[in-house]
């Protein structure tokens, strides 16, 4: 995946905004809080950090092509950076970028999921 393809793909999402923050990163939230950013992985290839459930944090982290995402994972929480593009396909990928999109979405206030029209 791209990074157009990303940032295609997460603007798709109902609500989703974007901003570049943090060293240039392509960051997509929805209600303010982050649910996928986009940034420079090893070799200065595309890498994508997105918020996954407990189970896929720990399926993921030993896959190839996946890590726990630095910052993130240090400090506790359930965040995983796919680093290898070889490796996933965009499906795959988009997969987890929509469900991260979903997870954020319902740590959400009622009223704002409402005021979103989000999990109606």
């Amino acid at each position: 995946m791209t990074y157009d393809e990303f940032n295609k793909f997460c603007g798709s999402l109902s609500a989703s905004t974007y901003v570049m923050q943090w060293n240039n990163s392509h960051v997509w939230k929805i209600g303010g809080k982050v649910f996928a950013i986009g940034g420079l992985g090893k070799d200065k290839q595309p890498a994508f950090i997105f918020k996954t459930s407990e189970l896929n944090f720990d399926f993921l982290s030993d896959l190839a092509g996946y890590k726990p995402a630095p910052y993130f994972a240090s400090r506790g929480m359930k965040w995983i950076q796919h680093y290898e593009s070889k490796i996933a396909t965009d499906e795959e990928l988009s997969y987890y970028i929509k469900e991260s999109y979903r997870i954020v979405s319902l740590g959400l206030t009622k009223t704002l999921q409402k005021q979103l029209g989000l999990n109606q």
